[in-house]
C-alpha cells in the first residue's frame, strides 16, 4: 500500500472531531474519497499533505512517517486545493515556471522542457502567454493540477476538483487524471460528486461525520445497495408521504401521478413498486441514510 493511515483523530481547539479513528490503506492508482461537505475529507487532505497536524493516529506515505519526516514527503507529493490561487501577474507559463523552482527543478533548461512538456500534457500550451488570470475555470482548474505535477510526484492529492466546471471539463479533467495514474502514481480524490468517482476511481472510500463508512471498490459499494431501490408510481399525497420517511432520488411527472425512484429496505406496502438497478448515487444515499452504524460494527 502507498499509504497508511492508522487511528488518526483530529479535533480542532472548539471541541469539534473532525476525523475519528480513521483506519485507512490506499494503493496506487485513482483513489476516491467521497462524502458530503463537512464529512471531514478537507481535514484528511491537509493532514495527509502536512499543512495540518494530526490529535492523534500515525500516517505512512510510500515508507515515510508523515509526522517524523515532512520535508522527506512534501518532496513526494502534488496537491490541487479546493481552493487553488496563483499569483494575477504572472502568465501561464511564468507561473509553472515558478512552481517548478519552488519544488527545486534548478536547471533552467530541464526546468522549461518540463514545463513546455507539462503544458501539453494539460492542453494549455497553445495559452501559455495568457495571463493566469484571465483563463477559464476549466482552464484554472488544469494549471492546478500542472503544477502539482510538474515535479513528477509519487502522490497526488486533489480536493474537490471539478467543483463549479461545466460537464465537458469535468470529463476532460477526470481524464487528465486517469492518464497520470497509469504511471504507478496514487492520485487521491477528493470530492462530494459521485459521478467523479464511479467514472474513474476503482478503488474508494466513503466518509460522513469524520468516520469511514466504506472502503473497496464502487461496485462492491453498488452490491450494497441491491433491493434497496425502488421505483414506483404514486399519488401526490403518498409522494408527500413517502418524502418524509425515505430519500426520494428521482421525481418525474405522470400526468396527475408521480414516477418515483426511491432509496429503502422495502417499500411492499405499495402494490406497484419495484426493484430498480442502483447506481452509485442510489448506493451513497443507501449509506448516507442507513449504513454508517452498521458498517461499523460488521
Amino acid at each position: 500500500m502507498s499509504i497508511i493511515i492508522k487511528n488518526l483523530n483530529k479535533i480542532y481547539p472548539n471541541g469539534n472531531h473532525a476525523l475519528k479513528d480513521i483506519n485507512l490503506e490506499i494503493p496506487s492508482g485513482m483513489f476516491g474519497l467521497l462524502g458530503p461537505n463537512g464529512a471531514g475529507k478537507s481535514t484528511l487532505m491537509r493532514i495527509l499533505v502536512a499543512l495540518m497536524e494530526p490529535t492523534s493516529g500515525d500516517i505512512e506515505i510510500y515508507g515515510y512517517n508523515l509526522l517524523k519526516q515532512r520535508k522527506e514527503v512534501r518532496q513526494i507529493l502534488g496537491y490541487l486545493p479546493q481552493d487553488f490561487r496563483f499569483f494575477a501577474k504572472y502568465k501561464v507559463n511564468e507561473f509553472l515556471d515558478y512552481a517548478a523552482r519552488l519544488s527545486g527543478m534548478n536547471n533552467s533548461r530541464q526546468r522549461r522542457e518540463a514545463i513546455n512538456n507539462m503544458l501539453e500534457q494539460v492542453g494549455l500550451y497553445e495559452v501559455r502567454e495568457r495571463y493566469a488570470s484571465k483563463l477559464s475555470g476549466g482552464m484554472k482548474r488544469r494549471l492546478g493540477i500542472a503544477q502539482a505535477l510538474i515535479h513528477n510526484p509519487k502522490v497526488i492529492i486533489v480536493d474537490e476538483p471539478t467543483t463549479g466546471l461545466d460537464p465537458e471539463e469535468r470529463i476532460r479533467f477526470r481524464n487528465l487524471l486517469s492518464s497520470v495514474s497509469a504511471n504507478d502514481t496514487t492520485i487521491i480524490l477528493s470530492t462530494h460528486i459521485v459521478g467523479d468517482i464511479s467514472s474513474s476511481c476503482s478503488n474508494m472510500a466513503l466518509m460522513n461525520h469524520g468516520q469511514v463508512s466504506f472502503v473497496g471498490s464502487p461496485e462492491e459499494m453498488l452490491k450494497r445497495a441491491e433491493g434497496k431501490v425502488w421505483r414506483l408510481r404514486v399519488t401526490n399525497e403518498q409522494y408527500q408521504e413517502i418524502n418524509k420517511k425515505h430519500p426520494v432520488i428521482s421525481t418525474i411527472p405522470a400526468g396527475i401521478d408521480w414516477e418515483i425512484q426511491v432509496v429503502a429496505d422495502s417499500m411492499s406496502q405499495y402494490g406497484n413498486a419495484e426493484p430498480y438497478t442502483p447506481t452509485l448515487e442510489h448506493a451513497y444515499v443507501y449509506f448516507m441514510e442507513n449504513q454508517l452504524d452498521l458498517w461499523m460494527n460488521d
